[in-house]
């Protein structure tokens, strides 16, 4: 059965997930919308969508699920909007601006049984899949520590939707939730949580140093940039051997597992396309067994992680905002 996608919005995230989406099997773009119609007919037309026109247009087309990709303040308002329409949703990361922003959408997707799904593509690379089976098979122990960073330089420019505040700009929205999504899958939802960083002239986060702690002494050592290109690097502590995610931890293709006094192995792991065809094929998966939730990246692992954003926020002095959209 052909599953048909609308598209929200047409930026670089849209267009990186309508080229991969060509690869999964039995998925057509039926619909693409954007605040600006014109621009929608434009995205529209590279990616052969047969439809186009604004948000209101797109949550009255005719579709079976709706990715979502405007800047994070603005996913509040349409995935409301969809679920009300009985639309499902993926959603991208961060998955709102604020927790208690996810918290109504969740609600709301329970309460309307609506499938939703933050699309953080990174559960879902086949590397990344391999290590949450090693960790399972008990390959490295008990996991204790996680350490992840997610740096890339970008000129600072206020007027850029990456610094914006009031489009979810700086470091900790758009990098951060890497790095502490894997912590969280990993270890789960941490007791406490200290946040350090720097700031943009704007007041946008620059940097951000994140430890999250849990009261059996386990935790994850973290850090994210918008000002400097970091390795990208990810290691799975346990306490028999450890799991390298080899950069880019958040797309690998490579994993290497060290035991003890063992020769490290390395294991190769490549993706289909750019990578975010896995996500896609696990919504289509989720939909054809009627589930509501995916059980890889489930809606209590989407507030965790909200949670632990705003606390990051909160302790960095930066305000975040739903922001409205017009349907």
């Amino acid at each position: 059965m052909t599953v048909r996608w609308g598209i929200a919005a047409t930026g670089r995230m849209a267009a990186a997930f309508a080229e991969d989406l060509a690869l999964v099997p039995d998925a057509e773009i039926a619909f693409v919308g954007s605040r600006d119609a014109d621009r929608a007919a434009e995205f529209a037309s590279r990616v052969g969508a047969a439809g186009s026109g604004t948000y209101g247009d797109l949550l009255d087309a005719e579709l079976d699920v709706l990715y979502v990709a405007t800047p994070h303040p603005q996913h509040h308002a349409i995935a409301l909007a969809a679920i009300e329409r009985g639309t499902p949703l993926l959603v991208e990361k961060a998955f709102t601006a604020t927790l208690a922003g996810a918290r109504e959408v969740v609600a709301a997707a329970r309460d309307a049984g609506v499938f939703c799904m933050e699309a953080m593509w990174t559960r879902f690379q086949p590397a990344v899949v391999a290590a949450r089976e090693l960790v399972a098979a008990g390959e490295i122990g008990d996991p204790v520590l996680v350490q992840a960073d997610f740096g890339a330089h970008r000129a600072y420019d206020p007027s850029s939707r990456l610094f914006d505040l009031a489009l979810g700009g700086g470091s900790v929205l758009d990098l951060g939730v890497y790095p502490i999504s894997l912590a969280q899958h990993v270890l789960g939802r941490p007791d406490r949580v200290v946040a350090t960083g720097t700031r943009f002239p704007n007041g946008a986060d620059a940097t951000a140093a994140i430890h999250l702690a849990h009261d059996d002494g386990r935790a994850a050592a973290l850090s994210c940039s918008l000002a400097s290109a970091t390795p990208g690097s990810a290691v799975v502590v346990g306490t028999e051997g450890s799991i390298e995610l080899c950069p880019p931890f958040h797309h690998p293709e490579r994993l290497v597992v060290r035991r003890g006094d063992d020769e490290p192995r390395t294991l190769e792991h490549p993706a289909t396309g750019r990578g975010y065809t896995h996500q896609a094929d696990e919504v289509h998966r989720c939909l054809a067994a009627g589930l509501t939730e995916s059980p890889v990246m489930p809606l209590d692992d989407t507030l965790d992680v909200m949670w632990v954003l705003e606390e990051c926020l909160a302790q960095l002095g930066i305000p975040m905002a739903e922001a409205a959209v017009e349907l």
